[in-house]
């Protein structure tokens, strides 16, 4: 190579790479992770009942973790494991559960280790698209984690929408 290539080579990686498209993306943020986790715990105490709440982005990621008073060690990983799950697959653990109970061809899904089929999670879903997942554990079943993750999403993402 000549020095005159070595000199241009960044320019011309510049060039070739700034053609390609680039994907654009909404995802959940620390605050809005948080907001959620807060409104879950709170949707939680209204029916006397603690939890422990974890909100995943649209990679996965584990953004906020809550964790109420005496709740045992296994719920944590329960929570994050729902909202993994709810994320990854764009719908409910428990409507996930119930198809893996009812049809033979989802049972598989049980195998898969990173999914909790289980209810309590929920995909987070803006203008359309998935992008995160909430998971609660620990209240008391299965119905009413779903009902702490559900009243969250309700509260905090309708507020979310009305600020736009």
């Amino acid at each position: 190579m000549t020095v005159l290539n070595i000199l241009l080579l960044p320019f011309a990686l510049t060039a070739s790479t700034s053609a390609l498209p680039l994907l654009e993306r909404k995802t959940i943020s620390l605050v809005l992770a948080n907001r959620l986790a807060d409104a879950a715990i709170m949707s939680c105490r209204a029916i006397n009942k603690e939890a422990v709440v974890a909100v995943v982005d649209r990679g996965g990621n584990l953004i906020a973790l809550q964790r109420g008073d005496d709740i045992g060690p296994h719920n944590t990983t329960a929570a994050q494991r729902k909202a993994f799950t709810a994320l990854s697959t764009k719908t409910t653990t428990a409507a996930l559960a119930q198809r893996a109970a009812t049809d033979p061809t989802s049972r598989n899904l049980l195998t898969v280790p990173e999914l909790l089929l289980l209810g309590g999670g929920v995909p987070l879903v803006v203008d359309g698209v998935v992008v995160g997942g909430i998971g609660v554990a620990g209240s008391g079943g299965a119905a009413n984690d779903e009902h702490c993750a559900t009243e969250a999403i309700a509260q905090v993402l309708s507020v979310t929408k009305s600020r736009r």
